[in-house]
């Protein structure tokens, strides 16, 4: 699906969790608009796959890196190797809760790879942006932290987390850097197709539009928060996810 999105031209994206679905769904929008893209994720041969998929050529770059402390934050962010203009934070992990009182390392993992590493990929992007131009950080929390997601507590836990980080450094960060967040829930990509197969029924029971959302309608609206046409908004959390809040 093409969709054209103003005001990218020539500038620096960096998009975390990128080799994922909506993060290469991100890109390619991205990279279509004119934009320089940087993937970071875990997973370096997933991240060549990403690179054979979308092409780019000299505009696409990746970094692997497990984001795990400020400094590989900022590593990831020198890798692009100019300033930049918009981080687009998708990496995370969705893994069960077993809510064991023997063992936290559930709930410290979720907390670290969907939380912590936000906050340190922002602060390291306070002095590493383009200040040429107003700049954006779209942030990725979830559907799971209106509702909560049974069997992943801590998983809720930290994308509600997601949601107060962006409130407070739209605060913070006005008016040089735009920061925003979006909620995807039900999106079919990878990621879900576990809890789809165990409650697939339940989740579209509750979703108005009778489907589950493709990585691309998630991708559209990121792209749309990076581009000329969302000057004005900032501090927001997006839902995406069939008018399932609602419900």
């Amino acid at each position: 699906m093409s969709v054209t999105f103003g005001g990218m031209e020539g500038r620096q994206i960096v998009i975390t969790g990128g080799a994922g679905g909506i993060g290469q769904a991100c890109a390619r929008q991205l990279l279509q608009a004119g934009a320089r893209v940087l993937l970071v994720d875990v997973d370096g041969a997933r991240l060549d796959a990403a690179r054979q998929t979308l092409g780019g050529g000299n505009q696409l770059g990746t970094h692997v890196s497990v984001i795990a402390n400020p400094e590989q934050a900022a590593e990831c962010l020198d890798a692009a190797g100019r300033p930049i203009y918009a981080l687009i934070h998708m990496a995370g992990l969705f893994e069960p809760d077993p809510l064991d009182p023997d063992d936290h390392s559930a709930y410290d993992r979720a907390l670290s790879s969907n939380l912590h590493n936000a906050y340190d990929l922002s602060v390291a992007f306070k002095s590493r942006r383009d200040t040429s131009v107003v700049s954006r950080i779209v942030l990725c929390s979830s559907g799971a932290y209106r509702r909560g997601s049974p069997g992943r507590v801590a998983y809720s836990v930290a994308k509600a987390g997601i949601v107060g980080l962006t409130r407070a450094l739209s605060r913070q960060f006005a008016p040089h850097t735009l920061v925003n967040a979006v909620a995807p829930n039900a999106i079919a990509t990878p990621m879900t197709e576990a809890v789809f197969q165990e409650r697939g029924p339940a989740i579209m029971s509750i979703i108005p539009l009778g489907r589950f959302g493709q990585a691309h309608e998630t991708a559209s609206v990121v792209s749309f928060l990076c581009s000329d046409g969302a000057t004005y908004i900032t501090g927001q959390t997006i839902n995406i996810d069939g008018g399932a809040a609602n419900s």
